[in-house]
């Protein structure tokens, strides 16, 4: 994106003429190897001042790159006093998240002896006046990465969506259409499915560096034509007996991924407590 390019030449023009700035870092996605970039890819700006207060406390320096239409300010009680945010969305469709750095906070990050998730999932030098960067450890990218879960692990994930999908049943045969959203899109989808489905990609490559992006961005890229179908089959709109079908085909995608990497990595599957939920389902769906 020509655009976000030419904002990123001003942004660093400028950092590079500012004596209150030490250092420059670009970060997340469009220094991530593994990241899905796009014109909508965001900007991530890290600064390094000598008087980070000056800028956290004033905006003009934001104008200088463009006119904002919507800007986020986050202070540094958000992040333990390590730094501070601002998010700012401009009106060329440019979104730059400049984070905030006191030259202390950032030599302490810097000498931490993991590296810092931030840093791990990716990051160019720019601009460094005082060496500030020299002892900054590369990344791994194993933040990003999907990891083989413990036994313990897959059974509370199953045990616990098993036990949730009745909350979604309940919703449902009272007509309440919002905490049955709630229930299967945040919980459902979010704590169990999605998980599940990156463990049964990453077992598909061995558990070696896989990464699907935030929130399943780049299941698509890895399912089969079939599996995909599958899931996108579990999500739906507002009709009561979408939701009920939704529901029954969640619950036999988990089935099939659960008892697959079961097998795979030894692990037992809750057989007899999937057949007393299913029946408690199909007994409160059948409710009159």
């Amino acid at each position: 994106m020509k655009t976000r390019e030419e904002k990123l030449k001003q942004i660093i023009q400028w950092a590079e003429e500012n004596s209150d700035i030490r250092a420059v870092l670009l970060t997340s996605s469009l220094v991530n190897p593994y990241a899905p970039i796009d014109d909508f890819s965001d900007l991530d700006v890290e600064l390094v001042f000598e008087n980070r207060k000056e800028y956290e406390a004033h905006n003009e320096w934001v104008r200088l790159f463009g006119d904002p239409i919507s800007m986020i300010e986050e202070d540094d009680t958000v992040f333990d006093g390590k730094h501070a945010m601002k998010m700012v969305l401009y009106k060329d469709h440019v979104k730059v998240d400049f984070k905030l750095y006191q030259v202390s906070e950032f030599r302490k990050e810097v000498q931490e002896e993991k590296l810092p998730e931030d840093w791990d999932v990716g990051y160019k030098v720019l601009i460094d006046k005082d060496e500030l960067t020299r002892d900054l450890k590369s990344p791994t990218y194993q933040s990003v990465m999907i990891h083989q879960p413990t036994e313990q692990k897959f059974q509370q994930l199953l045990n616990d969506f098993w036990w949730d999908t009745t909350y979604v049943a309940k919703c449902l045969k009272r007509g309440d259409i919002f905490y049955s959203k709630f229930m299967s899109e945040n919980i459902l989808r979010t704590d169990y499915l999605v998980p599940l489905i990156e463990w049964h990609i990453a077992g598909l490559h061995d558990w070696k560096n896989v990464t699907t992006n935030k929130h399943g961005r780049l299941f698509k890229k890895y399912l089969s034509t079939d599996l995909w179908n599958r899931v996108e089959a579990t999500f739906s709109g507002s009709d009561m007996e979408e939701n009920w079908n939704a529901l029954f085909v969640c619950a036999d995608l988990v089935h099939d991924l659960g008892t697959g990497l079961a097998e795979k990595l030894h692990f037992t599957y809750p057989v007899q407590l999937e057949k007393d939920i299913r029946n408690y389902l199909a007994e409160v769906k059948a409710l009159h």
